[in-house]
């Protein structure tokens, strides 16, 4: 794809458009000729603006921005409308503090609950991904900020994370970690796509030719720029050669010089600095032409979509007996660390100095109205406290309620970017405290603060309602309140699943790899399409939530056109007050001629409804979708026939289901000598030659049968060159057969 117009790079010498490949300083470009500098910084879910010592790392002091729901939680949404808002905000306060570029967001598909970066990643589902990501994208760029999709790809794992192999076959790569990427690419068109560490297949994402050439740029039309992740250029000419175009940090100057010195002599090298220079030109061009200067936002007006943002993404896992929500003037017990030293944000390059954080303990203080509320701290995140002290205070504080509620969860100490989790637990020392709580308190309510999945069996086995907040950015604790309280009806959906035990997940026995090898060895079945597939019991399945309301499913209704199956199903609110609904669509072919999950979430909507109103929603499932990704014939192909929807509430509560036949995609592989007479028989016309030139041995009634054995079955896997050994011609003219078959339509 050629890039959109820019300055014109004609006067420019070698080196000069060299330079123009790599940045200043950490977070800026060089200003080359008629180029202007460039700014980028992180993200996602806030500006971290640095103006004085620079990192990628969170350590040094930023700017103030607001602090939204980073992507894990931002995911619980399911609302890409939302999600967009909170991009417009993001752009907004981009431009006020003067960055063209915010690095984000991130898509990399979870694959592990042990990954360190899982709390800057949306799911375990490339559609959920890469629908909520777009949404994002196009809100931010809205502004005249471009984005910076990442991290292309495969970048599962911290360990290791900078030369790690992640070697994955060609389907998996296809359907499951590239598919969010091109989702986003194709719909959103962000400005700049940014480039993982590791390796693919054994080739560093950065000099990967077949990965951001020809399938980022030739297959999905990408014009943008490529930029490389912070430090993961090893050979810069050959990531060059690769079509990367920006490398950063700047380093002084000294790869510019060497790669200047490397290509002098090799035209087509110089073509490719040329083009990356036209690349980097023209995003510049293009954030130059955005609303100029620093443009003011409202503090207060983001804060407070940040407080929507987060009571949104808020999931109701477990409400036993009606526990929630609370009712003000009753007498509470609010126990844990977190309630007082919230947790809303992941450490790392995606740090945000906030301009504000709302205190849970605060915010339901405000709510209670005339009732009492009690603190305890029940545990101590610095270890300095005796835990034994601690727990005995809070169990009498909660024996003294109405009802208790303890934050739990996970401290920034425990999960962060640079290092992978060893397991899924919450620290003993709470799970003790909430077994002490419960021996005293039947009415206990949890509330979890953390970026990665936890084990919870033993939380919903003691606790009868458990709120989820994974991380929920500066105004989690008003969040928080909205929802404990009622102000906020929950509508949360899961973007993972919660297993039963660690040893359950799909990548157990290969995570995070070793000697710098990754082996996906689950292939498809990521996620809820590999407990699916199993038949395991979960926790707590992907997209499940509940709500304060109860809704009915049903009339599901498929028809199929030429953009895919259009879906609609009636929704009813059968409870006692307003809710919104979140409505899954899963679809699977049963009868797949390749190895497929038992089904996959393929489109979502929401709604709001009143108590006692119905409405039929609409949800188009897109064609390409359907496809899976055909090694053989290296393209995207669509089965004909028969397709099974179903709608739901989550991936293991599907209340409606329905049947539509699509018409597939003609898929015509040339035959060779390895080719199998199966495959020769799946081709009517093949078949018919075929049988016409050979004898298949055929039981004395004329039956498929011989001795009991099928024998069609029997000699499906046959290559064509072994009928020879047979007694089934000569290879002469099995070869002459063979080229006249590829010659016809």
């Amino acid at each position: 794809m050629n890039p959109s117009p820019g300055p014109d790079l004609d006067g420019l010498t070698l080196r000069e458009k060299v330079e123009l490949g790599s940045g200043a300083d950490f977070w800026s470009t060089k200003a080359i000729g008629g180029v202007p500098s460039l700014v980028l910084t992180d993200g996602p879910h806030g500006v971290r603006r640095q103006t004085g010592p620079s990192d990628h790392l969170g350590i040094a002091e930023s700017r103030p921005a607001t602090c939204f729901p980073p992507a894990v939680g931002l995911a619980q949404s399911w609302d890409p409308d939302l999600v967009e808002r909170v991009g417009t905000a993001l752009g907004r306060e981009a431009r006020a503090l003067g960055v063209d570029v915010l690095l984000g967001p991130g898509v990399n598909i979870k694959r592990d609950p042990r990954g360190g970066r899982n709390f800057e990643y949306y799911s375990e589902d490339p559609h959920l991904t890469g629908a909520l990501a777009g949404a994002w994208v196009s809100g931010i760029q809205s502004t005249g900020v471009g984005a910076s999709l990442k991290h292309l790809a495969a970048n599962n794992a911290e360990h290791d994370r900078m030369r790690s192999s992640s070697n994955i076959d060609p389907r998996t790569l296809r359907e499951i970690y590239l598919r969010a990427f091109q989702k986003v690419v194709r719909t959103s068109a962000p400005w700049t796509v940014m480039c993982s560490y590791n390796r693919i297949n054994g080739v560093y994402a950065s000099e990967n030719h077949w990965l951001l050439t020809t399938v980022l740029r030739h297959e999905w039309g990408f014009d943008g720029v490529v930029v490389s992740d912070w430090g993961a250029v090893q050979d810069r000419a050959a990531a060059v050669a690769a079509g990367l175009d920006l490398v950063m940090p700047g380093d002084g100057g000294a790869s510019d010089a060497a790669l200047a010195a490397e290509v002098e002599n090799d035209a087509g090298q110089i073509q490719n600095v040329h083009t990356a220079a036209v690349r980097v030109a023209a995003l510049a061009e293009k954030a130059r032409r955005a609303p100029g200067g620093e443009t003011a936002y409202d503090v207060e007006t983001h804060h407070a979509l940040a407080r929507e943002a987060a009571a949104r993404c808020v999931v109701l896992l477990k409400n036993d007996d009606r526990t929630l929500p609370l009712s003000p003037g009753g007498s509470l017990a609010v126990i844990g660390a977190f309630a007082q030293t919230p947790r809303y944000q992941g450490g790392g390059s995606s740090h945000v100095n906030p301009t504000r954080v709302d205190v849970p303990l605060e915010e339901i203080r405000a709510l209670a109205g005339s009732g009492t509320v009690s603190f305890a701290p029940g545990f101590c995140i610095d270890g300095e406290q005796d835990p034994t002290a601690l727990r005995e205070e809070a169990v009498a504080t909660a024996a003294a309620a109405e009802t208790a509620v303890l934050f739990l969860g996970l401290d920034a100490r425990q999960e962060s970017e640079g290092f992978d989790r060893t397991d899924i637990e919450l620290p003993a020392e709470q799970l003790d405290l909430l077994a002490a709580v419960a021996r005293v308190q039947p009415r206990v309510v949890v509330v979890l603060s953390h970026g990665g999945v936890l084990r919870l069996a033993p939380v919903a086995d003691l606790a009868p309602a458990v709120v989820d907040g994974a991380l929920l950015g500066q105004a989690a604790g008003g969040a928080i309140a909205d929802v404990l309280f009622g102000r906020v009806n929950p509508s949360g959906r899961l973007g993972e699943t919660v297993p039963v035990r660690l040893q359950d997940t799909p990548a157990y026995l290969s995570f995070p790899g070793e000697n710098s090898q990754v082996y996906y060895g689950e292939g498809l079945h990521v996620g809820y399409r590999w407990y699916d597939a199993r038949e395991m019991e979960v926790t707590f399945p992907f997209g499940h939530g509940l709500s304060y309301t109860d809704f009915t499913y049903s009339g599901l209704e498929l028809s199929q056109g030429p953009e895919g199956i259009t879906a609609r199903v009636t929704v009813t609110n059968t409870g006692d007050r307003a809710g919104r609904e979140v409505v899954q669509f899963y679809v699977a072919k049963p009868d797949s001629a390749v190895t497929r999950p038992s089904r996959e979430l393929k489109g979502f909507t929401s709604l709001t409804l009143d108590p006692g109103r119905s409405r039929q929603v609409q949800v188009l499932l897109p064609r390409e979708d359907l496809a899976y990704w055909e090694v053989r014939g290296d393209r995207w192909v669509v089965e004909d026939g028969e397709y099974r929807v179903w709608a739901g509430a989550s991936s293991r509560d599907l209340r409606a289901t329905a049947t539509v036949v699509v018409e597939g995609d003609r898929l015509r592989l040339p035959l060779t000598l390895d080719s199998t007479l199966g495959e020769v028989m799946a081709d009517p016309r093949a078949a018919e030659l075929l049988a016409k030139h050979f004898a298949v041995p055929e039981a004395a009634d004329g039956s498929e049968e011989t001795m009991g054995i099928d024998m069609a079955r029997m000699m499906a896997s046959i290559p064509l060159r072994r009928l020879v050994s047979f007694g089934q011609g000569d290879l002469a003219s099995i070869e002459a057969l063979i080229a006249h078959l590829n010659q016809e339509e």
